[in-house]
């Protein structure tokens, strides 16, 4: 007997108004926080992998330095001991309006005209095999610019990327929370119509609709409200992303903007919606044939 015969009895099985029971709300909602624990845990990952990429192996050489003629002397003679030592990739001298643009937050405009001793910097990168030899690297920089100072940027991007990879692992297991509490949900809801039209399934029984049959109808009314859910759970994430990428690009933040999400990432956001209706036809259809087979 087809399920085509059933389709007034499909019409009342669940309420018509997608929108007017709590399911599709509370689908919304579980899809909502989803997506934003998805795009952390995204946005994270590709922040760790920029950090990693761009500093994971990069010195910075400040010459600390009082005396503006010797700070230049030495400066200039340690960019030139930089670039002949074995495992330099390159070396890059700071200009002073850089460090001026860097320095007028907490400055003020001007500030770099007040004869402050401003530290030259260097920015260097090395091979890995050259940032395992770093000491060597500080006792050649201090035959020839004793003020030198080295600073290693893994060593103080170290608690950061144990912070982020935290993060990611949080992220990973809201998404995963977030997944068993959207299938509880259509479990309950499940199980719900059921003992709400449990006379109805008796009739269909009767007429010779086989558990298969009445488990589709269920299945799909929840899956129409599972995907009403989701695409406004969907929306309203998106607006959100959207809001807090535009305030971190006001920030002009270079730390903060590797904490983006990657057109790959907006991909797989999108497509959270299908896993979720998918995962609402599954789960569904399992609880109601379980319960169909109680009930015989």
């Amino acid at each position: 007997m087809s399920s085509s015969r059933f389709g007034g009895a499909d019409r009342r099985l669940l309420p018509e108004g997608r929108l007017s029971g709590p399911m599709p709300w509370v689908i919304a909602i579980m899809m909502f926080l989803t997506v934003l624990a998805a795009a952390a845990g995204l946005s994270l990952l590709g922040a760790a992998d920029s950090l990693g990429a761009n500093m994971g192996h990069r010195i910075t050489v400040q010459i600390v330095e009082a005396n503006p003629d010797s700070r230049e002397r030495e400066a200039t003679a340690a960019a030139a001991a930089l670039e002949r030592m074995p495992g330099v990739v390159s070396v890059r001298r700071i200009p002073e309006s850089e460090l001026a643009d860097l320095l007028e937050p907490w400055l003020g405009e001007g500030g770099m005209e007040a004869d402050l001793p401003v530290p030259a910097m260097i920015d260097v990168d090395l091979t890995p095999e050259a940032h395992g030899r770093i000491d060597s690297v500080r006792s050649g920089l201090a035959e020839v610019a004793p003020s030198a100072r080295v600073d290693d940027n893994a060593q103080w991007l170290a608690p950061l990327g144990g912070l982020v990879a935290a993060l990611k692992w949080l992220s990973a297991g809201l998404v995963l929370l977030m997944v068993g509490a959207t299938a509880a949900t259509v479990v309950l809801a499940a199980r719900a119509a059921l003992d709400t039209h449990r006379s109805t399934i008796e009739v269909l029984h009767l007429m010779g609709a086989t558990d298969v049959q009445v488990a589709r109808l269920f299945q799909r009314r929840i899956a129409l409200d599972a995907l009403f859910g989701s695409l406004i759970g969907l929306a309203g994430a998106v607006g959100v992303l959207l809001l807090i990428g535009s305030r971190v690009r006001a920030l002009g933040s270079e730390l903060l903007g590797t904490v983006r999400l990657e057109p790959v990432a907006w991909a797989v956001l999108a497509s959270l919606p299908v896993a979720g209706v998918l995962l609402a036809m599954l789960v569904a259809r399992l609880t109601i044939l379980r319960a169909l087979g109680r009930l015989l």
